[in-house]
């Protein structure tokens, strides 16, 4: 299901997202999970915390603009 051009779509954004923050796509054949991992997240201040969220709708968005349909988890924290 990820297809070449989700890939580059979602490359194209990188430049978006903070310093020590990442997306991790995981293709579940029907569907895309994009994972954030939430102790990344939540090492970051408050400015580049709303980066990481603005680069997260972007990552989304532009996977559905390739006609994926997207998950968007968090990994980590407490259970």
């Amino acid at each position: 299901m990820y297809t070449d051009e989700m890939a580059r779509a979602f490359h194209s954004i990188a430049h978006y997202a903070p310093r020590k923050f990442s997306l991790t796509v995981i293709d579940n054949e029907h569907f895309l999970t994009l994972r954030a991992d939430e102790k990344q997240f939540m090492s970051l201040n408050y400015e580049d915390k709303l980066q990481a969220v603005e680069y997260m709708i972007r990552a989304k968005k532009a996977l559905e603009d390739n006609g994926a349909i997207v998950l968007l988890v968090r990994e980590g924290g407490k259970e």
